[in-house]
């Protein structure tokens, strides 16, 4: 009787050992959990070990925290312009830690992931369809702006937050994108041209500008030329006037040897020696005596 009574206690205290350890759940720091019992929500299960009823009683729910990429599947959408632009996103989403948000990712809505692409395709179409494909991709910092707007706005009872959304991609048929890179292509060669034309005016204005400032240099030289050509005349008309009054002829004869002194040429005195005495004069020498030609012998 006694080892019967003993195997039964060893089995319950192995049973009650089991159903320890199998109600034991982990709770990662990444994760936040819910606890139902008898599917019925019965606590918040923070990152630690927590113990709950095993058989199915308690069942514990883990929901990821942390930031969640989800892509929102490329499409074609048509523009305003009536043009086929195949549409590329990525929502940045991650659920919040408290409490109430973690129970409204799991209780409010069935499949969060799912349903933020529908979402986000849909308010994609609605946002593209209005804008031409030029807008379109000249805006997109607005449609990502808008579109986290209107994705925050319509989950507002998920538990999520939308950190951003970002367009991937906008892109147009084959044929209109190559009629978009040709036109690109003109605008550039068109600025480029524009640019070597003023570059050339500017160039040519600078080499007239160089020439003027040439020309009036020239023009200051020779005004200043003939100013000192003009003092120079004044200078000697003064002299002239004070010193050879009465013999301007025997001043032109000095102006005359003085330049041929000049130019190292030779010169020709005249026989009556007026120049020579007018020399002497000037240098302080008084002219020698005329020698009287000997008379001729008759033969």
């Amino acid at each position: 009787m006694g080892v019967v009574v003993l195997g039964i206690f060893i089995i319950l205290v192995v049973f009650i050992v089991i159903a320890v350890l199998s109600g034991i759940r982990i709770v990662r720091p990444t994760h936040r959990g819910l606890v139902e019992r008898l599917g019925k929500y019965n606590r918040y299960a923070l990152p630690g070990i927590h113990l709950t009823i095993p058989f199915g009683i308690e069942r514990i729910y883990r929901v990821d925290i942390r930031e969640t990429l989800v892509d929102a599947t490329p499409q074609t959408i048509i523009t305003n312009d009536n043009l086929n632009a195949r549409v590329d996103a990525q929502v940045y989403l991650k659920v919040k830690d408290d409490e109430e948000s973690v129970k409204a990712s799991q209780y409010n809505v069935a499949n969060y992931q799912v349903q933020i692409v529908q979402l986000a395709r849909t308010t994609l179409r609605n946002i593209i369809g209005t804008l031409s494909l030029k807008s379109a991709n000249s805006e997109r910092g607005r449609i990502n702006e808008e579109l986290r707007r209107t994705l925050r706005t319509e989950t507002a009872n998920w538990g999520i937050e939308i950190l951003r959304t970002e367009l991937k991609e906008i892109d147009p048929p084959a044929d209109v994108q190559d009629t978009m890179n040709k036109v690109v292509k003109a605008e550039n060669e068109k600025i480029a041209a524009v640019d070597f034309a003023t570059a050339t005016e500017t160039q040519a204005d600078g080499a007239r500008r160089a020439s003027i400032k040439q020309a009036e240099g020239v023009k200051q030289a020779k005004i200043l030329a003939a100013e000192g050509e003009a003092e120079a005349i004044r200078v000697v008309n003064e002299a002239a006037d004070r010193y050879f009054v009465g013999n301007a002829q025997v001043l032109r004869k000095l102006e005359t040897v003085e330049k041929a002194f000049w130019q190292n040429a030779k010169i020709v005195l005249p026989a009556d020696g007026d120049l020579v005495n007018v020399i002497g004069d000037l240098a302080g020498i008084a002219p020698l005596p005329q020698k009287q030609a000997a008379p001729q012998q008759e033969r």
